[in-house]
């Protein structure tokens, strides 16, 4: 375990190979699970700012959950999180003409018409943070069964999931915390 200001982050950062490969998962993380994508409550605004610009690319029936139920809902643990459908994908999830689950959001950034990525906890999947009750975030990586190709791509390819995610830990934490979490790395 490594301590960097308020964060406490599990070893698997640096032991875990991981590099997400869609075309063998077909983007499951969008359509499996128990709940939503947990959302901070910053993200909600960005959602509802951003809509029209990415609802083009939502499957109907996501649109149509969006409509009726909003941007976001509370689960049974009190959290912010994004809506799915019939509990199922996500609502802001469609499926790309290769049968990949992919995130309207997502897409709407990398094509240059939001400034807003996907929420954090998506992009920083599959780490999970976790507000502890001093107040410090967990940072721990989450073994799932549907990322098996991106972990057997992260061994061949001999990428470490710190560097896999260096785009949203420096987002979510900064550049200044990422180069400590590279030193930290060196002293092990």
């Amino acid at each position: 375990m490594i301590i960097i200001e308020n964060t406490i982050i599990s070893d698997d950062i640096f032991h875990v190979r991981f590099a997400c490969n869609y075309h063998k998962c077909k983007g499951q993380c969008c359509i499996e699970g128990d709940a939503g994508a947990p959302l901070n409550e910053d993200e909600i605004p960005l959602l509802e700012k951003h809509y029209e610009k990415y609802k083009t690319f939502m499957s109907a029936r996501g649109i149509k959950t969006i409509e009726r139920f909003g941007h976001s809902m509370v689960d049974k643990d009190g959290e912010y999180v994004t809506h799915l459908i019939k509990g199922n994908e996500c609502a802001y999830a469609f499926t790309t003409d290769e049968g990949v689950y992919s995130c309207a959001i997502e897409k709407a950034f990398n094509e240059g018409l939001i400034d807003f990525p996907k929420p954090i906890s998506c992009h920083l999947y599959p780490l999970r943070l976790n507000t502890l009750k001093n107040g410090d975030i967990a940072v721990n990586y989450q073994k799932w069964h549907v990322c098996k190709p991106a972990v057997n791509r992260g061994i061949q390819e001999g990428i470490p999931l710190y560097e896999f995610l260096k785009a949203p830990l420096i987002r979510r934490f900064s550049e200044e915390w990422y180069s400590i979490l590279l030193a930290s790395f060196a002293h092990l």
